[in-house]
């Protein structure tokens, strides 16, 4: 197994070596970067998994260097910076860090935050996979790309971009209950009073959608819970 990589773009020598060091130590790999050259030749060089970088790098200020690495690939950034106000801290994430630290750090908690960050772009990538993939279930084929869907004689049945929304979350949560507050955050609906009763006919729609001669549609409630597709999904 290869353990990721971690470019490290911090501009003070011991901060540098002793997260170096104890990165190393910890499962990862770990590349050490003092200027923005570094890390241009570094990313260009071998794939990073994660880049660490210091906000007050002097070559280049690490948040505008911030948002020309993200310009430019995907790689999951943390950024690092002393003395940081709020909003120090919200133009960093929004020139695509994904997480911000303030110095002084500890070693402990960049390593933790690295793994999060880690985690969430394994989880963001097999999540794409799925959605680039057709989906096929009880007969049923949905195209996420092309957001079309088929019922099981070859008919094409269109679908609100809601219900789509809805059908699509279904189909990554497959087999698995659902509870209603869920369901609304999954679909970005801020929860209200009536949201649970605007999710219920909601549900109740694309289901009426899914109902088919040969097959009923596979939306089962469970009730004082949410819902759950109980059809098994192939994705191709």
């Amino acid at each position: 197994m290869t353990h990721p990589l971690i470019l490290i773009a911090e501009q003070q020598p011991k901060l540098r070596h002793d997260l170096h060091a104890f990165l190393e130590r910890s499962g990862f790999r770990a590349l050490p970067a003092s200027c923005a050259s570094d890390i241009w030749d570094a990313i260009a060089a071998e794939p990073v998994d994660a880049l660490v970088l210091d906000a007050g790098l002097r070559e280049a200020d690490g948040t505008d260097l911030c948002g020309g690495i993200r310009a430019r690939s995907d790689v999951p950034i943390i950024l690092v910076g002393a003395n940081s106000t709020e909003v120090d801290r919200v133009v960093g994430l929004e020139l695509g860090a994904d997480d911000f630290i303030a110095k002084p750090y500890s070693t402990r908690e960049v390593a933790a935050r690295l793994r999060a960050v880690l985690r969430r772009g394994k989880s963001a990538r097999i999540l794409r996979q799925r959605r680039q993939a057709e989906a096929h279930f009880d007969g049923w084929i949905v195209n996420c790309a092309r957001r079309e869907v088929l019922d099981p004689d070859g008919a094409p049945v269109d679908l609100t971009a809601a219900e789509f929304s809805l059908l699509s979350l279904f189909l990554d949560n497959a087999r698995s209950v659902i509870a209603r507050a869920r369901l609304l955050e999954l679909n970005g609906t801020r929860e209200t009073g009536s949201s649970h009763r605007s999710i219920d006919v909601l549900v109740s729609r694309l289901r009426r959608k899914l109902d088919h001669p040969s097959r009923a549609a596979s939306i089962v409630t469970v009730r004082g819970v949410g819902y759950m597709l109980s059809a098994v999904v192939d994705r191709r």
